[in-house]
């Protein structure tokens, strides 16, 4: 019976409190054969703060406790009381209520309570809890809970106006105490609602999750928004919900159920909060390949077989469902498969994989809105095959490409509160109100997966997020600077900025430019920094006519000499400038494109990496009077591309220049398969042809007005770019400039001929890279052509990194990883299976040695051989061998047995009836002759047994210590006896020399009596002698030895004093018989 009363009103006597250091949550209740016990969380840390007041605790230890309670919560007004009884109805387990878990359990498969017995006699000890592997598991650091928000939904799922704990509002597929806390909840919700808020303001119902959570803080001076300033930090979270539907182990957990659930399915999502209340955040997802599948455990890294179990069509049901799920709650999926297409298992599993996309009916082509689309798409990436080049992983970020249309069509989620003082007004868009103005929401989402859902997809995942927060800060016109991804990037690198021209010129082959005077273009009268730049490209189109001839072959005699005018026109500027002399670096040709690099010969050694490339593109890409020429370069370590392109002609072909730039863009490749787009900076320059969709008239009567804006506004390229259908996620600064086509050859009129061209501006510079920043654009007076030329200049921000400093803190960084994860070898075949990271594991007190895993043993730390340091109390005992071999067992059983005295003044050791005939452990003696085995037939023997010779005390100690560096392992195998084919001369020979060394032998005959020290006599049977039959009571037969081996115990045991060496057989030489 539960109930809710003002504490006022309530009788506290027989209350008492639940624990006097306070409980922070209560994760609910749960039933063991009858018995209720109540679940707190009774230690925690603080992990994140997503938002002002919205913090996430870890959970570090939680209790189970029985008795009627009064919840105390430190720091809250207590008003109310809960009280339970009738059902916490036992308190045989107060003991067990404050136990710490112990960090060192190692599970042997028998039952152990070692955690809770700690300095207590075995025979006082309680009896063991029932939640003590429950204990266990909700203390190991994997579960998070949150009092002042809901932690099961995403940012943009969850209402601030509804309570934390509305069971309405609850994820139940990340609820991990769904089933404890389900009680409570229904207690609740019988409250009358201000019962509601006066339970919820005790902060006593918690809800966890399962995952990790973590929150860095970002300095203003690196936050990547600069527009706002605000001079306070922001926060950057994540935060991983693992799926509590279909959890398990790696080789246990694989594949979908029934109801559509799959293994390891995890929600990340990353939060971005700054200060001046604008909150981005963006959702993916992980989940196993949603088929019925297993595979099977092995000792072989990769050698675990894969096998599918259900047919296609008994398994389309469970898919659908899977995915019709994921529709709901996210909106369209994009699969990402990072499987191996070559494998045979992984590639079975992407075979069936794309049989059921192929056949949901969420892959089928609706119209919504007049626009055609497909809920469930997807991509294969096979990842291995993508890294193995000498690329590595970063050739990972190749999949940007593959995934880039569809990222940008799910965009992300955004919020701002409208009622802060910053910015208030920043944004006037209608929105709901979650935890502020939505400003944008997330439309769809990335389901990734590899074969265990681990390595490869945590790399590309964080790629996708990278993605996100640069697509929202693009969107904001803001950029981050290396030290927001890499926090100590500073650490190794020193800032500078490089002043870069380009231009671009098409020539309408006149080859007579080469003789005028360029310095109106290359040398303007701009600001001085812009007018002395480090890089010069200078890009050309039509530097040959283009005749039928010309289109299939290049010509290099033109491009050359353009290249002289462009060197002779900047050194001869720079001298009159007294600056420094320009170099060509590279330069490319395409037919009649071209484009050529200059540099100043001061910064010629910061540049590396120097590569060019082309792509054609007219005649379906055989022809090459239309195509691009590219030439990258790495100046320090940023990684700057240039690219000049002639596209398509014609009025109308604005879908046809579209086309040749994503040819160009796909297709054009450097060395080691890198692209246009995998670099920090790009710039395009060219003739791209594109026109501007007005009548001659109309466009001539526009620029006569100087009505550039309306002139631009029908510009094609302009349209394509908003439209999204070229040049994405490119730049170009406001055109204040004319059209540079088509002109009068020698004038400024625009095209009188019969065709009257309508004038365009097809001469266009654009950029891409948040490190550039675009000063100048404009065009020269160069009147030889009928185009006139433009040009740019950008400031491009570049780190130089110190090789040295960096490779001293990676340095530093591998010796922190390798102190927590030892000396574990990493897979050298990075394809052929995906293993879970190696995760740290800290001393929890600085007299402690680390956890250990199954990776690694802190008692085997250093490559150190175990060692035992076990010492006998005193010289009349021995190990105790009825004492079970799990050290935590409870049992009664001491470690040691003494040696009683005899009536005969000998030594006796009594032991008790040996439980476990099964094994064949072999039992000490005290006077170190033949062990007895365990499972002999003991009726032969007589229980007590006082041998005593001269060689006792050196015996015993020796038997001591071979006891004792085989504890917890199987004993030794019987010392062999002398066998008796042997050489009789030589055995008699060293019979007889025993016999004089040794007196009194301690082996006494075979079934005979033997007097020890004056001593009872003591009749037994020896076991047979090495190479001999046994009998029927002694066990199966032993194998016969060759003969010719010689072996001489003396006191049975090879000990130091008894130069064992010499008596073990294969040690010893074999004499060839005569």
């Amino acid at each position: 019976m539960v109930e809710f009363a003002v504490l006022e009103d309530v009788d506290l006597t027989d209350y008492r409190m639940l624990r006097a250091s306070g409980v922070h949550g209560t994760l609910g209740l749960i039933n063991i054969n009858a018995d209720v016990f109540l679940c707190v969380i009774s230690g925690a840390v603080r992990v994140a703060t997503v938002r002002p007041d919205e913090t996430v605790q870890r959970i570090l230890s939680v209790d189970f406790c029985e008795p009627p309670f009064s919840n105390s919560i430190p720091g809250e007004t207590q008003s109310l009381s809960l009280r339970v009884s009738d059902c916490l109805n036992r308190d045989d387990f107060d003991y067990e209520l404050h136990q710490e878990i112990d960090p060192y359990y190692i599970d042997h498969g028998q039952p152990s309570r070692h955690e809770h017995t700690h300095g207590i006699d075995p025979q006082d000890a309680p009896l063991e809890h029932p939640c003590s592997d429950l204990k266990k598991i909700l203390s190991g650091g994997t579960f998070y809970y949150s009092l002042t928000f809901d932690l099961t939904n995403r940012l943009q799922d969850r209402l601030s106006d509804k309570s934390a704990f509305d069971i309405d509002n609850l994820d139940e597929g990340f609820l991990w105490n769904s089933y404890m806390i389900d009680p409570l909840i229904k207690f609740r919700s019988r409250l009358a609602a201000n019962e509601k808020e006066l339970l919820d303001s005790s902060r006593i119902l918690t809800s966890a999750i399962r995952g990790f959570v973590s929150t860095i803080t970002v300095p203003s001076s690196s936050s990547p928004i600069s527009g706002v300033k605000t001079n306070l930090p922001s926060t950057l979270t994540l935060i991983s919900r693992l799926s509590c539907r279909r959890a398990g182990t790696r080789f246990n957990s694989r594949g979908i159920d029934d109801d559509g659930n799959v293994a390891n399915f995890v929600e990340t999502e990353t939060i971005f909060y700054h200060p001046s209340s604008l909150c981005f955040s963006y959702a993916q997802i992980r989940g196993s390949v949603p088929i019925f599948w297993e595979q099977a455990t092995g000792l072989l890294p990769g050698q675990q077989k894969i096998q599918i179990t259900r047919s296609p069509e008994a398994t389309q049901p469970a898919f659908d469902k899977h995915f019709e799920s994921l529709d709901a709650d996210y909106g369209t999926i994009h699969i990402l498969n990072l499987l191996s297409e070559s494998k045979p298992g992984e590639a079975e599993l992407t075979a069936r994989y794309n049989y059921h996309v192929l056949h949901s009916l969420l892959n089928q082509t609706v119209v919504v809105g007049g626009t055609s689309e497909n809920r469930l798409t997807e991509s294969q990436f096979d990842f291995h095959a993508e890294t193995r080049g000498p690329g590595g992983y970063e050739a990972a970020s190749m999949v940007r490409r593959l995934i880039q249309d569809r990222a940008d069509g799910f965009a992300y989620f955004l919020c701002q509160n409208m009622n802060s003082s910053v910015h208030r007004s920043l944004y006037d868009e209608k929105a709901a109100q979650v935890g502020g103005a939505v400003i944008l929401q997330q439309e769809g989402i990335f389901r990734t997966n590899c074969l265990d859902c681990l390595d490869r997809t945590n790399l590309i995942q964080t790629i996708i997020s990278q993605m996100a927060l640069e697509h929202f800060l693009h969107h904001r016109n803001e950029h981050a600077s290396n030290d927001f991804w890499n926090p100590r990037f500073n650490e190794y690198s020193t800032p500078d900025t490089v002043q870069i021209w380009v231009g671009t010129f098409n020539l309408n082959g006149r080859g007579g430019g080469v003789k005028e005077d360029l310095a109106a273009w290359l040398w303007p009268d701009i600001n001085r920094l812009q007018q002395r730049p480090d890089i010069v490209a200078v890009g050309f189109q039509e530097i040959v006519e283009l005749s039928p001839q010309q289109i299939m072959s290049t010509d290099p005699v033109r491009r050359q000499a353009w290249e002289s005018a462009v060197r002779r026109t900047l050194n001869d500027s720079a001298r009159k400038h007294s600056d420094e002399e320009y170099i060509l670096l590279r330069s490319g040709q395409l037919v009649g494109a071209a484009l050529m690099i200059f540099v100043k010969a001061g910064i010629l050694h910061k540049i590396k990496d120097v590569e060019g490339s082309v792509k054609k593109t007219g005649m379906s890409g055989m022809a090459g009077n239309k195509g691009a020429v590219a030439i990258r370069m790495d100046y320090t370590n940023t990684r700057i591309c240039f690219v000049t392109a002639h596209l398509a002609a014609g009025f109308a072909n604005y879908e046809e220049r579209n086309r040749d730039y994503r040819t160009i863009s796909n297709g054009l490749r450097f060395q080691r398969n890198r692209s246009i787009e995998d670099h920090d900076a790009i710039i395009w320059l060219g003739d791209f042809n594109y026109r501007i969709g007005l009548n001659d008239d109309k466009a001539r009567q526009l620029i006569k007005a100087g009505d550039l804006d309306t002139l631009y506004q029908n510009d094609q390229l302009n349209l394509q770019m908003v439209a999204g259908h070229t040049f994405p996620f490119y730049s170009e600064s406001r055109i204040t400039f004319m059209p540079t086509y088509k002109y009068n050859n020698g004038t400024d009129d625009y095209d009188t001929s019969e065709k009257a061209r309508i004038p365009a501006w097809c001469d266009r510079i654009l950029r891409k890279g948040e490190i550039l920043k675009q000063i100048n654009y404009t065009t020269a007076p160069l009147r030889f052509s009928d185009h006139r030329p433009v040009y740019a200049t950008f400031q491009c921000a570049v780190s130089a990194v110190d090789e040295f400093r960096k490779e001293s803190l990676s340095r530093d960084i591998y010796a922190k990883r390798r102190s927590e994860v030892g000396d574990t070898t990493a897979n050298a075949r990075n394809d052929d299976f995906d293993d879970e990271d190696i995760v740290g594991y800290d001393s929890i007190a600085p007299e402690l040695p680390p956890a250990s895993s199954d990776r690694r043993k802190w008692w085997l730390d250093n490559g150190l051989p175990a060692r035992s340091n076990l010492k006998v109390p005193d010289e009349r005992s021995v190990l105790n061998v009825n004492r079970p071999q799990n050290p935590f067992t409870p049992t009664n059983e001491p470690d040691w047995k003494a040696i009683e005295k005899t009536a005969g003044g000998s030594h006796a050791l009594k032991y008790d009836k040996i439980e476990d005939r099964n094994s064949h452990r072999f039992s000490p003696t005290p006077h170190g002759s033949q062990p007895w085995p365990l499972d002999a037939n003991h009726h032969s023997l007589r229980e007590e047994v006082a041998p005593r010779g001269p060689n006792w005390r050196r015996s015993s100690q020796s038997s001591v210590a071979l006891m004792s560096s085989n504890v917890a392992h199987k004993a030794a195998p019987p010392i062999p006896k002398k066998p008796t084919l042997l050489n009789s001369r030589q055995h008699s020979q060293e019979s007889r020399n025993h016999e004089q060394e040794n007196p009194t032998s301690s082996r006494p005959p075979s079934g005979g009596q033997t007097t020890f020290g004056g001593g009872t006599k003591t009749s037994f049977s020896s076991p047979p002698l090495y190479g001999q039959q046994a009998t029927e009571s002694d066990g199966p037969p032993l194998p016969p030895r060759s003969v010719g081996a010689i072996v001489s115990v003396s006191n049975g045991l090879l000990d130091d004093d008894n130069e064992g060496a010499s008596a073990i057989p294969s040690l010893q030489p074999i004499r060839r018989q005569r």
